[in-house]
C-alpha cells in the first residue's frame, strides 16, 4: 500500500467547512443571476460576468456548483481545436461538484440536498444501440457540458438527471470534481488496456493532471507504473507511486531502447496522455509484443503513425478510450471514497481561469487545478 495524504489543498485564507457551506447555500433561495466565465468567440477573451441562472426542465437537476475542475479539454474547446462546432457564447467546464438545489418533475434518482457531479457527457438519448449496450459516451446524440451546452464554470449548472453522477455525502467535493472527468477517463483507459495486476503500464505525460491520476489509479489496481515526462516531474511522479521514470528529452533517440531495457521487453500497455503525435509513434515501438496502446489525449490534427507490418507481426492493439460510462464514474469515485486516490491539486478562484489556461499551454501544471466558484 502506498502512502496516502501526501498532498494538501492550497488554501490562502480561512474558509468555512464544507458542511457549513452546504447549510448556508441550502438556506438561500435560487437567485435569478449568477457569476460565470464566458467567452464570446473561439479563442477570444474569457470574461467573468453575470448571466441568468438556467431553468430546470422536467428531466433535469439544477446543481449549485461549489467546485469545478479544469481539464485540458476545456482548453481545447476554448481554442477551437476539435473538428466540431463550438456553441458560442459559451460557459466551459465539465468537472462540476455541488449540491442539487432543484429537481425536475420527472426526476426520481436525485432530490434537493443530494451531492451531484456534472460530467462531460451531459445528456444522451438512452435509446440507441450504444446507449443500450452501456456505451453512452459514444451516443451520436450525446450533448457535452462546456461544448454543446453551458458547463460548470458557473455557479449553477443544469444536467440531465440520467447522466449526472451521484456523489457520497462524506466525500470532499473539491477533490471529487477532477474525478468526474480526469479520474473517470484514466480509470476507463486502464481498464481498456486489458492488463493484469503485477504487469507494467507506461503513462506518457505522467506528470500532468491526467497523468497524476493515472499513476494513482494504476497503483490502486495493482499495476507497476513507468512514468514518461519531462525531467523536472520525476520526483512528483515517483512520489505518486511510479516505479520507473524516463525523460524523453534526455533519452532522445534511445528512448525505445531505454524503455525496453528497463522493463525487460517493454511495458504491457501504454496509456498515451501526452498531447503530441510523437509519443504515440514511439509507444507503438516500445510496447511489449501483444501489448496495447490506449489513446486518451487529443492532439490537434493528431495522427497515428505505426508500421503495419510490426503491428501485425507483434499482434499489437491500438485503441481509443473516451471518458467513461455512468458505471465507470461510480467505480472511479468509489476509489476516491475508499482513500485509494490522493492526488495533488490547488484551489483557485474562477477569475484565475485565463491564467490556468496559460499555464496549461506552457506545461506548468503538476496535478489538477480546481476552481472555487464562490471565492
Amino acid at each position: 500500500m502506498f502512502a496516502l495524504n501526501l498532498f494538501k489543498r492550497v488554501i490562502t485564507k480561512s474558509v468555512p467547512t464544507q458542511k457549513q457551506l452546504i447549510i448556508r447555500k441550502m438556506s438561500e433561495e435560487i437567485p435569478k443571476m449568477q457569476k460565470a466565465a464566458v467567452f464570446e468567440e473561439v479563442g477570444g477573451p474569457i470574461t467573468i460576468k453575470e448571466i441568468p441562472v438556467p431553468e430546470c426542465g422536467p428531466g433535469d437537476i439544477l446543481v449549485k456548483i461549489l467546485y469545478s475542475g479544469v481539464c485540458h479539454t476545456d482548453l481545447h474547446v476554448w481554442l477551437g481545436d476539435f473538428p466540431v462546432e463550438t456553441k458560442v457564447p459559451l460557459v466551459g467546464g465539465h468537472e462540476g461538484a455541488g449540491i442539487v438545489v432543484k429537481a425536475g418533475a420527472n426526476v426520481t434518482n436525485f432530490k434537493v440536498g443530494d451531492y451531484a457531479g456534472i460530467k462531460w457527457i451531459n445528456s444522451t438519448c438512452l435509446a440507441c444501440e450504444q446507449c443500450k449496450r452501456g456505451f453512452e459516451t459514444t451516443c451520436s446524440l450525446a450533448v457535452n457540458s462546456g461544448l454543446g451546452v453551458n458547463g460548470t464554470f458557473q455557479q449553477y449548472c443544469i444536467g440531465k438527471a440520467t447522466e449526472a453522477a451521484p456523489l457520497p455525502k462524506d466525500i470532499d467535493l473539491a477533490k471529487a470534481a477532477p474525478i468526474l472527468c480526469a479520474g473517470v477517463t484514466v480509470y476507463k483507459a486502464l481498464r481498456e488496456s486489458n492488463i493484469y495486476s503485477g504487469q507494467i503500464v507506461a503513462i506518457t505525460g505522467a506528470g500532468g493532471g491526467l497523468g497524476s491520476l493515472a499513476i494513482q489509479y494504476a497503483k490502486a489496481m495493482g499495476l507497476r507504473v513507468m512514468a514518461i515526462d519531462m525531467g523536472e516531474k520525476e520526483e512528483h511522479c515517483k512520489k505518486l507511486g511510479a516505479e520507473f521514470f524516463v525523460d524523453p528529452i534526455k533519452a532522445g533517440d534511445d528512448l525505445v531502447k531505454i524503455i525496453k531495457d528497463l522493463t525487460d521487453g517493454g511495458p504491457h500497455a501504454v496509456i498515451n496522455i501526452a498531447t503530441s503525435d510523437k509519443p504515440i509513434a514511439q509507444a507503438c515501438e516500445y510496447v511489449r509484443t501483444k501489448g496495447t496502446v490506449v489513446l486518451v489525449s487529443l492532439p490537434k490534427d493528431g495522427k497515428v503513425n505505426a508500421d503495419v507490418f510490426w503491428m501485425v507481426f507483434r499482434a499489437l492493439t491500438i485503441k481509443g478510450s473516451y471518458v467513461g460510462s455512468r458505471q465507470d464514474a461510480t467505480e472511479a469515485i468509489d476509489f476516491l471514497k475508499r482513500g485509494l486516490i490522493d492526488f495533488p491539486y490547488e484551489i483557485l478562484p474562477l477569475e484565475a481561469l485565463p491564467s490556468v489556461y496559460d499555464r496549461m499551454q506552457k506545461g506548468q501544471i503538476s496535478g489538477r487545478v480546481v476552481l472555487d466558484m464562490w471565492k
